[in-house]
Order: C-alpha cells, then sequence, then structure tokens
C-alpha cells in the first residue's frame, strides 16, 4: 500500500511540473514579423525615333551644255554629285547608269558630311564606251534612321566622229569649244572651211604641226579647254599681235584675246617686218593685186585677206589671211590700233 502511495505522490508532482510548465508558456508574448510586399513599377518601353524624310538634289559636272541638252563623248568621265538632306551618318546609296535601256554600272555611294553636317554630298565619275542617252539613277533604301528617296539626272553621249561636210552636235560642240578657246569661227555645225582653218590654227598653237583634221588627241584638249595665246603687249591695250613662229595673228584688248587666226607670213626671200607698229591706212574690198580687206601698219605691210594663205610663210612680207577670215579681222581693227609682229 505503501508502494502505491509513493506512485501516487509522484504522478500528482509530475502533473503539477507539467501544468506549471504550461502557465509558463501561456504568460511569453508571441511577437509577428510584419510582410513588406514590394511593387514594381511597369515601364512602358520608349519607341525608336521615326526615320527622317530625305531628299537629293542631282548635277553633273565635266559635260557640256548644247541648247539645254548636257552632252559628252564616249569614255569621257562625268561627275555624278548630290546634296542629300538631312544628313545621317552611315548611310549609303545605290548609283544606277544605264545607255539606253541597258544596265552599264552599279556602284554603292556613301553619303559624306558637309554643311558643319546639315547637309551630305554624295559624288562618283561615271562614263559611257558608246554614243546613246545615258540615265543616272541614284536611290537610298529605307534605314531605321533615314526614308528611302530617289533621284535621276539624264546625258547625251555624242559619236565623236566628224570630217568635212559632216553637220552633227559633235560638231557643234568642238566648234563652242573652240570658240570659248578664242578661235574665229562661225558655228554652222558643219564641218567646213572654217572650221578646218579653226582647227588647223588650234594645232599650231599647241605646236602640234598644221592640220584641219580632228584626231582623238585634238579632240580631247580641245574637250580639255588646253591651250592659250600668251599676249606679249597687254600694255598696248586694243592691238594685234603676230606670232610669227606659230604663224598665228591675234586680236587683243589689254591682255583679253578676241579672235586667233591662221597666218600666211613673208616667205624667206621676203621676210614680214619685225616690231611696234599701228594701222595707218585701211582698204576695203580687193586690191588690183588681189589683196582683200587691207590693214596697212607699215610701209607697204598690211594685214589682209588672200587666196591662196597657205600653212606656212609664203608672201611677199604681208601677213596673209584666209578670205574668210579677212572681213572679221577688217571689222576688227581700226586707224591707230597697234601691231606687233615677232617670233
Amino acid at each position: 500500500m505503501r508502494r502505491w502511495l509513493i506512485a501516487g505522490a509522484m504522478m500528482i508532482a509530475g502533473a503539477a511540473g507539467l501544468g506549471a510548465s504550461a502557465g509558463a508558456s501561456a504568460q511569453t508574448p508571441t511577437t509577428t514579423t510584419p510582410t513588406t510586399t514590394t511593387t514594381t513599377p511597369v515601364t512602358t518601353p520608349t519607341p525608336p525615333p521615326s526615320p527622317a524624310k530625305g531628299s537629293l538634289q542631282l548635277y553633273l559636272r565635266a559635260n557640256f551644255n548644247l541648247g539645254h541638252t548636257q552632252v559628252t563623248v564616249p569614255g569621257r568621265q562625268v561627275h555624278v554629285e548630290g546634296t542629300v538632306r538631312p544628313y545621317v551618318p552611315r548611310q549609303h546609296v545605290t548609283m544606277r547608269v544605264y545607255l539606253g535601256k541597258r544596265l552599264l554600272h552599279t556602284y554603292r555611294v556613301r553619303i559624306r558630311k558637309a554643311g558643319g553636317g546639315k547637309y551630305g554630298t554624295v559624288s562618283y565619275p561615271v562614263s559611257s564606251p558608246s554614243p546613246g542617252g545615258v540615265r543616272v539613277v541614284v536611290q537610298h533604301q529605307a534605314t531605321p534612321q533615314l526614308r528611302a528617296f530617289a533621284a535621276d539626272h539624264s546625258f547625251v553621249v555624242l559619236s565623236a566622229q566628224a570630217g568635212f561636210g559632216s553637220r552633227s552636235d559633235f560638231v557643234r560642240l568642238i566648234q563652242q569649244q573652240l570658240v570659248a578657246l578664242h578661235f574665229f569661227l562661225p558655228q554652222t555645225g558643219v564641218y567646213d572651211s572654217g572650221t578646218g582653218l579653226a582647227v588647223d590654227a588650234y594645232h599650231r598653237l599647241m605646236r602640234w604641226g598644221t592640220s584641219q583634221t580632228l584626231d582623238q588627241r585634238t579632240t580631247n584638249a580641245i574637250l580639255d579647254g588646253q591651250g592659250s595665246f600668251k599676249v606679249r603687249y597687254p600694255s598696248h591695250g586694243r592691238h594685234a599681235e603676230g606670232n610669227l613662229s606659230d604663224q598665228l595673228l591675234a586680236l587683243i584688248n589689254g591682255s583679253h584675246v578676241y579672235w586667233i587666226f591662221p597666218i600666211s607670213s613673208g616667205k624667206p626671200s621676203t621676210p614680214t617686218v619685225l616690231g611696234h607698229f599701228h594701222v595707218y591706212r585701211r582698204v576695203p574690198g580687193y586690191l588690183p593685186d588681189g589683196m582683200y580687206y587691207s590693214d596697212f601698219f607699215f610701209t607697204g605691210y598690211a594685214i589682209h585677206g588672200y587666196n591662196p594663205a597657205p600653212d606656212y610663210p609664203a608672201s611677199h612680207g604681208c601677213m596673209r589671211l584666209p578670205i574668210v577670215d579677212a572681213i572679221p579681222a577688217f571689222d576688227w581693227l581700226a586707224i591707230g590700233d597697234a601691231v606687233d609682229v615677232y617670233y
């Protein structure tokens, strides 16, 4: 029985211990940590800028104008140039060159910065091996920075063949350029005697001999604007200079050459007088010895027309002009005008 009493006491003690533990547990406060929720704002992406609207203006350089038509000859380069607005870095254009409907060339050309970045430029030399109509088309394909745009320009390539009696735009072009170099030449569009004389005078100026034939070298030089008469006496005002070394007569105002003519001066046995003179007598029409529209500058020495006036010294001392050149020279000169004759 005692054993039972002890066991009961132990059970009561155990229960009391559990109650105390439970009471202690009930008296301890509970701490709750609040949960923070982070909200990420929704960002709307900025759309890329719209591509700029571009424009292109084309023009040609190193070509020639016959009226309103731009022309050149086979194999001669024409520079196609253009202005692009606005300038956008790292952009290119495609340049296509057509002869008629046939595609000759395709080039990719970079747009270069110009005008402090206000605009861009494109430039490329083109040529055609054959005569015909040439069309240059320049295009820019649309990019994220610059919209598509295009422009075109046309010119005509002339056949560079001409001979006596031929009539063509190429003959007109050669006549135009010879006149620009101050050779006397009525611009008829026909390869006539006047054209032959001007071509001959050009050969003399270039010191390429005497010839009225238009070859490739002569054509290129004329189109390049090569050659000029070197005025020796610009202080003589309105005057004529006879260069006997080149067999040329130039009518000059100060340092400006007005016209250049081929002449035939005195042959070795009757040389042309050298020096500084003045026109003192003028005779229009023919004289009995065949002199035509004569300007005398020293005793019997004169500038006058005569047939023949060959491409070498053959006169009796005068400076002979071809008959077709006599009246224009006579009409330009006047009493008192200086005449300088030299080698």
